[in-house]
């Protein structure tokens, strides 16, 4: 969201000559969070012995086992006498409320771009959500070091980016810098292929963030403005709102306006008060116009809402993200194992309490009431987003049921239309038309293909959404773990028709009890398991996966009669096939349409929605009957 605008004449503004706001943008994976580590250790932010993780901002414990960031998060680095207030932004577009809360607090843009695979679908998501918000951009071409690296080639893609955006004369006048993060090197000459810059330290890059990036700029008379963009918690504390300032001074212990998102005004006291300096939060008396700051003492303050001067409140434009692409239902626990785990919550009103609070903090996601008291249906951007928030819960203690993903769906002109991805594919030449198959039988169509000439072939798919729901583990077992496939969020088409679901069906087991290595050993011809022996089972719960398109119910528990005659083979435990175990991700893009992923604190499960064999067959008799009517 842009910067507020103001009516009063240019030459009654003022400006802070020694502040600039800048978030750092780019596709996952390309060294926005290495590039904040280098000019952290640049401007002095640590002492030359300190012991600090690599890739600091990435604090949470999901974000160092992705690799990604999930989370939008400032920092402050003091340079040359200037202050440069850093926001880290996630390059996932399933994280793209992050990204806009992030460019809503900011006066300009580094758009981060590796070497060697050039501007990505999410690089297009994150430039234009810039290009949109009137922001400034300098681009830093990364990882110039890469044997790989092809500069020239990913600069002129670049400005064909931003051509196909509709970048304005002065948004396509960008500077551009070369970069080796990990190195923390910078030049704004460009280097030959796969060598370093020829500056040994960020200084080119700093000058160019002084040069590019306007100050803030404020108007002296007006009244004060904060808007809140994130939000925070502290134990000591409670919650806390993450301001930018842009007219007026904020002191600690001052009364504001807090303008709610309803409309309503209400006096509160600002109790604590905070700016960043590196990664510390620093208590402050008061913070003046362009100051990221913290504020504590409003319990119930939420994202979007603004604090005014109480003699005379102007609220600002509350923040607007894209509407969710997916749905998924998140229900309480209901299988015969719940509440094993000590500890665990099980109780829909946790649950319910659990997404309420989500729902405080992200701004993309939906919460919507079923038919069921116990289950409700969670709207978010993409796959990955819901799968985070469902793992992050499954760590806090919750024990849940959480069903297969699905597009949410609209209505254009009395015609359903749904979520449609731009899918980007690198894959070696040999698996080109594997993939291409694998892409068109999910209703996707090919918009460009290109050849590096290198033994990689880029190919550029629009895919529905829902076409999209189990691709990844199919793309990397036709490609053998060689391709890479990354998506955003494009618009919506009208619906693309039926598209068929899992080629294979579910190994059942039929009864509660301990998987047997025997029983294991017979079926194991059947499909691949997804248990170990030992393992507990009950009726209705997925224990493999079948080789043919149809549902088995099998006996897992089932023990060789004993006898006395002695075996000269060894035991089947030496001859089993080792089970797949699924993660989170992979057991939902597994689902079926009736079935579920059972989640605890210790376990991801799959299961059946109805248990009982029975009445499963009943439903499909209906089904069919039905279809047959």
């Amino acid at each position: 969201m842009p910067a507020p605008q103001t009516t009063i004449p240019t030459s009654q503004l003022a400006t802070r000559d020694d502040l600039r706001n800048v978030a750092i943008v780019a596709h996952v994976d390309h060294g926005k969070t290495t590039l904040v580590d280098a000019m952290l250790w640049q401007s002095g932010a640590f002492r030359a012995n300190a012991h600090v993780n690599e890739r600091v901002l990435d604090s949470n414990d999901l974000e160092r086992e992705k690799g990604i960031t999930i989370l939008a998060k400032n920092t402050a680095v003091k340079h040359g006498g200037l202050t440069v207030n850093i926001v880290d932004t996630p390059g996932h577009a399933d994280f793209g409320g992050e990204v806009e809360r992030g460019l809503s607090m900011v006066d300009g843009v580094v758009l981060l771009v590796d070497a060697s695979e050039g501007p990505l679908p999410q690089t297009r998501f994150v430039l234009r959500k810039t290009l949109e918000a009137g922001l400034p951009v300098i681009l830093v071409i990364n990882k110039v070091d890469r044997s790989d690296a092809r500069i020239a080639e990913v600069v002129d893609a670049c400005y064909e980016l931003f051509i196909d955006l509709d970048a304005s004369e002065q948004q396509i006048e960008f500077p551009i810098v070369y970069a080796a993060a990990r190195a923390g090197r910078a030049s704004l000459n460009r280097p030959k292929d796969g060598e370093m810059p020829d500056n040994d330290n960020l200084e080119p890059l700093f000058d160019v963030i002084r040069e590019t990036v306007p100050p803030p700029v404020y108007d002296p008379a007006a009244p004060l403005q904060a808007h809140v963009t994130n939000l925070d918690a502290s134990s000591y504390l409670g919650r806390i709102a993450l301001c930018r300032v842009y007219n007026g001074t904020i002191s600690r212990g001052q009364q504001v306006a807090w303008c709610r998102r309803d409309g309503s005004i209400e006096r509160v006291k600002v109790s604590e008060l905070f700016l960043t300096e590196a990664l510390e939060r620093v208590q402050a008396d008061s913070a003046g116009p362009g100051d990221i700051v913290a504020i504590a003492g409003i319990p119930d303050i939420m994202i979007g809402e603004t604090l005014a001067d109480p003699n005379d409140p102007r609220p600002l434009p509350l923040i607007t993200v894209d509407e969710p692409a997916i749905s998924m239902t998140i229900g309480t626990n209901t299988s015969p194992l719940a509440g094993q785990v000590k500890g665990s919550k099980v109780t829909a009103r946790l649950v319910k309490d659990r997404l309420d609070r989500e729902l405080v903090g992200n701004v993309s996601l939906q919460v919507l009431a079923t038919e069921r008291p116990d289950t409700w249906e969670v709207r978010g951007r993409g796959e990955l987003a819901l799968a985070v928030l469902v793992e992050t819960m499954r760590r806090e203690g919750y024990e849940l049921s959480v069903g297969r993903p699905a597009a949410v769906t609209r209505e254009v002109d009395g015609k359903v239309h749904e979520p449609v991805e731009r899918l980007s594919v690198d894959v070696p030449e040999e698996y080109l038309g594997a993939v291409t198959q694998l892409v068109s039988v999910r209703r996707g169509r090919m918009e460009s293909m290109t050849n590096h000439g290198t033994g990689w072939v880029r190919l550029i798919f629009l895919v529905p959404s829902r076409g999209l729901i189990g691709f990844r583990t199919q793309f990397l077992t036709e490609t053998r773990g060689t391709g890479i496939a990354h998506h955003v969020f494009e618009g919506y088409e009208p619906w693309a028709g039926a598209i068929r679901g899992r080629a294979t069906g579910s190994l059942v087991a039929d009864r509660s009890g301990a998987a047997n290595a025997y029983a294991m050993f017979n079926l194991q011809e059947r499909g691949s398991l997804f248990v170990s022996p030992g393992t507990e089972v009950y009726e209705g719960m997925i224990v493999g996966e079948n080789s043919r398109t149809d549902d088995m119910d099998v006996n897992i528990t089932k023990e060789r009669k004993v006898t006395n005659i002695r075996q000269s083979t060894g035991e089947e435990l030496e001859r089993l096939v080792p089970p797949r175990l699924l993660s989170l991700e992979q057991a939902l893009e597994f689902c079926a349409e009736d079935e579920c992923a059972e989640v605890t604190p210790s376990a991801v499960r799959l299961r059946k929605t109805v248990l009982d064999a029975k009445e499963r067959g009943r439903i499909r008799g209906r089904v069919s009957r039905g279809e047959q009517a």
